[in-house]
Protein backbone atom coordinates (compact mmCIF):
# COMPACT_ATOMS: atom_id res chain seq x y z
CA UNK A 1 0.00 0.00 0.00
CA UNK A 2 1.10 3.64 -1.01
CA UNK A 3 1.71 5.75 2.41
CA UNK A 4 -1.74 8.09 0.89
CA UNK A 5 -4.05 5.10 1.81
CA UNK A 6 -2.11 3.58 4.63
CA UNK A 7 -2.81 7.38 6.68
CA UNK A 8 -6.41 7.19 5.28
CA UNK A 9 -6.59 3.74 5.97
CA UNK A 10 -5.53 4.47 9.34
CA UNK A 11 -7.73 7.49 9.55
CA UNK A 12 -4.99 10.12 9.88
CA UNK A 13 -3.89 12.57 7.20
CA UNK A 14 -0.84 13.10 5.78
CA UNK A 15 0.61 17.00 6.20
CA UNK A 16 -0.77 19.35 4.06
CA UNK A 17 2.11 20.97 1.96
CA UNK A 18 1.77 24.41 1.06
CA UNK A 19 1.05 25.70 -2.26
CA UNK A 20 4.13 27.30 -4.18
CA UNK A 21 3.75 31.52 -3.84
CA UNK A 22 2.03 33.12 -6.75
CA UNK A 23 4.36 34.78 -8.62
CA UNK A 24 3.61 38.54 -9.67
CA UNK A 25 3.12 39.49 -12.66
CA UNK A 26 5.22 41.81 -14.55
CA UNK A 27 4.70 44.96 -16.72
CA UNK A 28 6.21 43.37 -19.84
CA UNK A 29 3.37 40.46 -18.95
CA UNK A 30 0.32 42.71 -19.14
CA UNK A 31 2.29 44.59 -22.23
CA UNK A 32 2.12 40.88 -23.65
CA UNK A 33 -1.62 40.03 -23.14
CA UNK A 34 -2.41 43.36 -24.02
CA UNK A 35 -1.35 43.16 -26.87
CA UNK A 36 -2.99 39.97 -28.24
CA UNK A 37 -6.20 41.12 -26.48
CA UNK A 38 -5.58 44.50 -28.95
CA UNK A 39 -4.89 41.91 -31.61
CA UNK A 40 -8.14 39.78 -31.11
CA UNK A 41 -9.92 43.41 -31.22
CA UNK A 42 -8.35 44.54 -34.57
CA UNK A 43 -9.48 40.65 -36.21
CA UNK A 44 -12.75 41.08 -34.68
CA UNK A 45 -12.59 37.88 -32.55
CA UNK A 46 -13.56 40.36 -29.41
CA UNK A 47 -15.97 43.24 -29.33
CA UNK A 48 -14.46 46.50 -27.79
CA UNK A 49 -16.32 45.83 -25.13
CA UNK A 50 -15.26 42.83 -24.36
CA UNK A 51 -11.76 43.75 -24.67
CA UNK A 52 -12.13 46.93 -23.17
CA UNK A 53 -12.98 44.55 -19.95
CA UNK A 54 -10.55 42.47 -20.40
CA UNK A 55 -7.75 45.09 -21.39
CA UNK A 56 -8.72 46.21 -17.97
CA UNK A 57 -8.27 42.92 -15.68
CA UNK A 58 -4.88 42.86 -17.43
CA UNK A 59 -3.58 46.10 -16.19
CA UNK A 60 -5.15 45.41 -12.79
CA UNK A 61 -3.46 41.53 -12.60
CA UNK A 62 -1.22 41.41 -9.90
CA UNK A 63 -0.18 37.41 -10.12
CA UNK A 64 0.62 35.64 -13.41
CA UNK A 65 -1.75 33.04 -13.27
CA UNK A 66 -4.49 35.78 -13.08
CA UNK A 67 -3.33 36.57 -17.36
CA UNK A 68 -3.58 33.23 -19.51
CA UNK A 69 -7.75 33.16 -18.24
CA UNK A 70 -7.71 36.76 -20.57
CA UNK A 71 -6.54 34.84 -24.17
CA UNK A 72 -7.13 31.72 -23.79
CA UNK A 73 -10.55 31.67 -26.16
CA UNK A 74 -8.05 33.61 -28.78
CA UNK A 75 -6.43 31.72 -31.63
CA UNK A 76 -2.67 32.50 -31.90
CA UNK A 77 -1.77 35.50 -34.15
CA UNK A 78 -1.58 34.66 -37.84
CA UNK A 79 2.14 34.70 -38.99
CA UNK A 80 3.74 38.14 -40.44
CA UNK A 81 4.08 38.75 -43.50
CA UNK A 82 8.14 39.31 -44.92
CA UNK A 83 9.04 42.66 -44.95
CA UNK A 84 10.69 43.78 -48.07
CA UNK A 85 14.11 45.40 -47.75
CA UNK A 86 15.07 48.99 -47.43
CA UNK A 87 16.54 51.44 -50.24
CA UNK A 88 19.74 51.16 -47.67
CA UNK A 89 20.21 47.36 -47.72
CA UNK A 90 19.53 47.15 -51.85
CA UNK A 91 22.06 50.10 -52.22
CA UNK A 92 24.78 47.68 -50.00
CA UNK A 93 23.84 44.95 -52.14
CA UNK A 94 24.74 46.34 -55.42
CA UNK A 95 27.79 47.74 -53.78
CA UNK A 96 29.19 44.93 -52.65
CA UNK A 97 28.03 43.50 -55.82
CA UNK A 98 30.40 46.10 -57.46
CA UNK A 99 32.88 45.92 -55.08
CA UNK A 100 33.28 42.10 -56.10
CA UNK A 101 33.45 42.70 -59.70
CA UNK A 102 35.88 45.53 -59.37
CA UNK A 103 38.43 42.92 -57.42
CA UNK A 104 37.82 39.85 -59.98
CA UNK A 105 38.56 42.49 -62.89
CA UNK A 106 41.53 43.75 -61.02
CA UNK A 107 42.69 40.27 -60.27
CA UNK A 108 42.53 39.77 -64.08
CA UNK A 109 44.50 43.17 -64.63
CA UNK A 110 47.24 41.80 -62.82
CA UNK A 111 47.98 38.70 -64.23
CA UNK A 112 47.37 40.54 -67.23
CA UNK A 113 50.22 43.03 -66.95
CA UNK A 114 52.19 40.34 -65.54
CA UNK A 115 52.36 38.54 -68.42
CA UNK A 116 52.25 41.74 -70.59
CA UNK A 117 54.69 44.44 -69.14
CA UNK A 118 54.25 46.82 -72.21
CA UNK A 119 49.97 47.40 -71.49
CA UNK A 120 50.12 48.27 -67.99
CA UNK A 121 50.36 51.84 -68.37
CA UNK A 122 47.10 51.48 -70.51
CA UNK A 123 45.21 48.90 -68.06
CA UNK A 124 46.30 51.36 -65.17
CA UNK A 125 44.53 54.31 -66.69
CA UNK A 126 41.45 51.96 -67.28
CA UNK A 127 41.75 50.98 -63.78
CA UNK A 128 41.54 54.78 -62.03
CA UNK A 129 39.28 55.76 -64.82
CA UNK A 130 37.18 52.74 -63.78
CA UNK A 131 37.48 53.31 -59.50
CA UNK A 132 36.80 56.61 -60.13
CA UNK A 133 33.70 56.58 -61.63
CA UNK A 134 32.71 54.05 -59.43
CA UNK A 135 33.27 56.73 -56.44
CA UNK A 136 31.48 59.09 -57.79
CA UNK A 137 28.39 56.75 -58.86
CA UNK A 138 28.83 55.55 -54.49
CA UNK A 139 29.01 59.21 -53.65
CA UNK A 140 26.03 60.73 -55.79
CA UNK A 141 23.80 57.14 -54.54
CA UNK A 142 24.82 57.80 -50.75
CA UNK A 143 24.35 62.16 -51.37
CA UNK A 144 20.58 61.78 -51.96
CA UNK A 145 19.81 59.16 -49.23
CA UNK A 146 20.77 61.24 -46.61
CA UNK A 147 18.76 64.84 -47.11
CA UNK A 148 16.46 64.55 -44.48
CA UNK A 149 13.79 61.35 -46.34
CA UNK A 150 13.35 64.26 -49.21
CA UNK A 151 15.76 63.12 -51.70
CA UNK A 152 18.05 66.80 -51.49
CA UNK A 153 15.34 68.87 -52.49
CA UNK A 154 14.72 72.00 -51.08
CA UNK A 155 13.49 72.76 -47.19
CA UNK A 156 9.79 71.50 -46.73
CA UNK A 157 8.10 73.02 -44.58
CA UNK A 158 10.27 76.03 -43.69
CA UNK A 159 8.90 79.12 -44.11
CA UNK A 160 11.75 82.10 -45.33
CA UNK A 161 10.29 85.89 -45.05
CA UNK A 162 12.56 87.15 -47.76
CA UNK A 163 11.09 88.19 -51.64
CA UNK A 164 13.76 87.10 -54.10
CA UNK A 165 11.29 87.34 -56.84
CA UNK A 166 10.63 91.04 -58.85
CA UNK A 167 6.87 90.35 -59.32
CA UNK A 168 5.74 91.20 -56.11
CA UNK A 169 7.52 94.62 -56.15
CA UNK A 170 4.67 97.81 -55.44
CA UNK A 171 5.50 100.49 -57.48
CA UNK A 172 3.74 103.59 -55.79
CA UNK A 173 4.69 105.78 -59.09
Amino acid sequence: MTPLLEASAAGTRPPLQEPPPRMRASDADREAVVRRLLDGIARGLLTLDEGDERVAAAYAARFLDELPRLTADLPPAPASAPVAPGWRALALLAWLQVRTAVAGLWRGIRRAARSRPPRLAGVAVATVALLALLTIMAAAAAGGADHGGHGGYGDYGHHHDHHDHDWDDHDDD
